[in-house]
């Protein structure tokens, strides 16, 4: 069984995931794929990038699935279709997680990074950790789209204590 910590992230992140497309869904979708200077251009891009990364960590993380060698690839051009992939992925990496024992925690992984191909080892809690900090990192990048789209209306709170809060993880 998963360390607690990492349970309540995969947790989370479908949570904050679930929000950010309910949102996304809301934007027309001329704004949605507009280029508005963010890291991966556009909403749509922003999106596609989450889950591009998700699934070259999961291919890296298990040895398992297929994974993108680009960064920026529209893995789906349209939303629905990206947010049922999107679902799937996250079901995929809860249940993945919640199968991690302490021993796989500190266990190593080994892999070879895309931006900058070098080869690089390390043990996967860290790992872990980069993986579900990245995903948030984007989602605030997403969530100051959606606050240009539609201000603080349109712009869920991606804060964990409401996760928390409304789960009942992490709480004691």
């Amino acid at each position: 069984m998963a360390d607690t910590m990492f349970s309540m992230l995969a947790g989370y992140n479908k949570w904050a995931n679930n929000r950010l497309y309910d949102a996304a869904a809301l934007v027309p979708d001329e704004e949605y794929r507009a280029d508005r200077g963010a890291f991966f251009g556009s909403l749509h891009g922003t999106l596609n990038h989450l889950l591009v990364v998700d699934y070259i960590w999961m291919r890296r993380f298990t040895g398992r699935g297929s994974a993108p060698d680009e960064l920026d690839v529209i893995l789906h051009d349209d939303l629905a279709a990206l947010r049922a992939a999107r679902e799937v992925q996250d079901d995929v990496i809860i249940s993945w997680v919640d199968s991690l024992t302490e021993a796989d925690l500190t266990g190593m992984i080994r892999y070879r990074s895309i931006s900058k191909p070098t080869d690089i080892a390390q043990p996967l809690a860290p790992a872990l950790v980069h993986f579900f900090n990245h995903q948030t990192h984007h989602r605030g990048q997403a969530h100051a789209l959606l606050t240009r789209f539609g201000g603080r209306d349109l712009a869920p709170s991606f804060d964990l204590i409401l996760y928390q809060r409304e789960s009942g993880v992490g709480l004691g």
